[in-house]
């Protein structure tokens, strides 16, 4: 049975979340939406998913095209890397530099152009780093200037070897719109997949590449020699979001499920006379949840630690006497 179309009317109404479709970011992001309970289904082949219990509609999109979609208003928010919205930026910089120097006006009629990030979201960590041959003689950036660039983010590496290029020639203080703008000596050649391979092909001298764990470049016979942009998934927004309070709230509902990721809910009893050393090793996000036991002397704590010192956490507290020591797993939390 054919899966059943979604109209352009049902879209009326909701606030439009631009999610990756596939990739690295993908399940991740999925894993962020179950946790803030926002409830969809998507039908095989669809890219469009009405949200059941909110007014917003998932839209799938290639992560490289999220920035656009809201920073032109055409989406109110959604999930990508912050290495995209770099190359979406770097790309809205040469627009403008073209337009300056060919003098056109722009439109004040325009809703704000960009989009804006809500939220730091803690997975898809990646580098967009410089690549040569391992045993070629390229050693730094300035080494590639002049020589063939293959990549995919084509605006990031005009701007890097725009910077490059007027450093070599004395100046250090270009602006980002004049390095958008200027006529390169590099020869930046735009590659939209298999990257690392351009350079045994021989179509390239170097590349500009996303890389994670750096096992695909090394399997190419390649080697970093410098970071272009540090990268990880993030929450943007438009700059004229149609409903501004559901933003809000969804971002308040994935901080929630962020921080719930990172810590952890331990519990114990102690000796009233020790809670001032045990306070010190379980300070809590803001203080620690003092309540008094029936036994005299003694009170029940509660505090938030971050998940990564849980087990010295718990060797400490033994030591002061804490005893009937609890670890609880947060599914969610509100508040900063």
């Amino acid at each position: 049975m054919a899966p059943e179309l979604i109209s352009l009317q049902s879209l009326e109404g909701r606030l439009l979340f631009a999610v990756p479709k596939k990739g690295r970011l993908l399940s991740a992001s999925l894993n962020l939406l179950e946790g803030a309970d926002i409830q969809f289904r998507r039908e095989n082949r669809l890219d469009i998913a009405l949200v059941k219990n909110l007014p917003i509609a998932l839209i799938f999109l290639p992560a490289a095209d999220i920035p656009t979609f809201v920073g032109e208003g055409r989406v109110d928010i959604g999930i990508t890397g912050y290495d995209q919205v770099q190359e979406h930026d770097a790309g809205v910089r040469a627009l403008k530099s073209a337009r300056r120097l060919s003098n056109e006006v722009p439109d004040e009629n325009l809703k704000p152009q960009g989009c804006e990030t809500v939220l730091e979201l803690g997975f898809g960590a990646c580098r967009l780093q410089v690549q040569a041959p391992a045993k070629g003689a390229y050693t730094e950036g300035k080494d590639l200037i002049g020589r063939n660039i293959g990549t995919s983010f084509v605006h990031l590496a005009q701007e890097y070897f725009a910077r490059l290029e007027l450093e070599q020639e004395g100046i250090t203080n270009g602006d980002a719109i004049h390095l958008a703008g200027r006529k390169l000596r590099t020869k930046i050649i735009e590659l939209s997949g298999s990257v690392e391979a351009a350079c045994a092909l021989g179509v390239a001298d170097g590349i500009v590449d996303l890389v994670e764990s750096g096992e695909t470049m090394k399997a190419a016979g390649l080697a970093a020699i410098d970071t272009v942009v540090e990268s990880s998934a993030i929450l943007i927004k438009s700059k004229s979001p149609s409903n501004p309070a559901m933003v809000d709230l969804i971002a308040a509902r994935i901080g929630g499920v962020i921080t719930a990721q990172k810590y952890v809910l331990c519990q114990y009893n102690i000796p009233r006379t020790k809670l001032s050393e045990a306070s010190k090793i379980t300070p809590g996000k803001r203080a620690p949840t003092v309540t008094s036991l029936e036994e005299d002397g003694w009170v029940a704590v509660s505090a938030m630690v971050e998940k990564k010192r849980i087990a010295t956490v718990m060797d400490d507290l033994t030591l002061v006497g804490a005893t009937d020591i609890l670890v609880l797993d947060i599914h969610n939390t509100r508040g900063s």
